[in-house]
């Protein structure tokens, strides 16, 4: 009887964390930004850096990749520089993430804040870099303009849907890496080998439409990448390009089996994370 009402109780706590934690957007959101003010103090150009290092990186590939493939410039470096913009958020929330609680143990320890404050506090910063980022893209298609209609309003909703990921994401991660240590460097690892795994340098339906039906078959299976569909929501209506419902469809599913996940964890282990940091 009494485990019958601990779990409703447990499940109560765990969602008004994460609402008294959203309430208290000033806090994360003001903390956010310093994080940036912080990083790049003594800096002449700030924030600004992030956007230049991310713009030559992406150039350098694009010209690159551009050679080896065959491929234009203008269709490439396109490709790869939303592909760098989009992966940089992503890349941003799981590693972060995966030290979130870690890196604000004092914080925890000393602050009586919800822990879902720090996870706001962390996509918030990265939610600032996308944006940050988004000034490459406007160059971008001043310098090769893209087919973009009314349907690219679309990564407005994808990118919502990315941010709501990335909470999730970082919730799971930072609790699991702080109880596990060792996961941390591990999931790092990880993340910089799903770089190349994905669709980011590399254009994905030029393998798919490749002559040789081995190459052919073996694109397919980056179908079972699920960054390729967060990429590719976004990426798409970014670049005036057609959108595919299955992109859309595995993204809301993982969205809600995550979401999911992330609640039963949270219930059974919220309240340890001040005593695992």
């Amino acid at each position: 009887m009494s485990s019958a009402r601990t779990a409703p109780t447990s499940l109560a706590k765990t969602l008004s964390d994460l609402q008294v934690g959203w309430g208290q957007r000033e806090l994360w959101g003001h903390l956010g930004w310093q994080d940036i003010r912080q990083r790049y103090r003594r800096s002449l150009l700030g924030p600004i850096w992030i956007t230049i290092s991310m713009a030559v990186t992406a150039i350098a590939l694009g010209i690159l990749y551009a050679g080896l493939f065959g491929n234009s410039l203008a269709e490439q470096l396109p490709y790869i520089l939303v592909g760098f913009i989009v992966w940089g958020f992503i890349a941003g929330c799981i590693n972060e993430g995966s030290e979130v609680f870690i890196a604000n143990e004092g914080l925890i320890k000393h602050l009586p804040s919800p822990i879902s404050v720090h996870v706001y506090r962390l996509v918030w910063r990265q939610v600032l870099f996308f944006l940050h980022n988004l000034l490459v893209y406007a160059v971008m298609l001043l310098v090769f303009p893209q087919p973009l209609t009314w349907r690219s309003l679309a990564a407005i909703p994808a990118f919502a849907l990315l941010v709501a990921n990335g909470a999730w994401v970082a919730l799971l991660a930072g609790i699991v890496s702080t109880r596990f240590r060792d996961l941390t460097p591990i999931t790092q690892s990880i993340v910089q080998l799903m770089f190349f795994m994905t669709p980011i340098v590399w254009i994905y339906e030029d393998f798919l439409n490749n002559p040789n039906p081995t190459i052919a078959e073996r694109a397919r299976l980056a179908e079972f990448n699920p960054f390729l569909h967060f990429i590719e929501i976004i990426r798409s209506p970014m670049l005036g390009a057609d959108q595919n419902l299955r992109h859309w469809v595995v993204v809301g599913v993982i969205t809600v089996v995550g979401w999911v996940m992330t609640l039963v964890v949270m219930r059974r282990y919220r309240a340890r994370v001040a005593y695992w940091v």
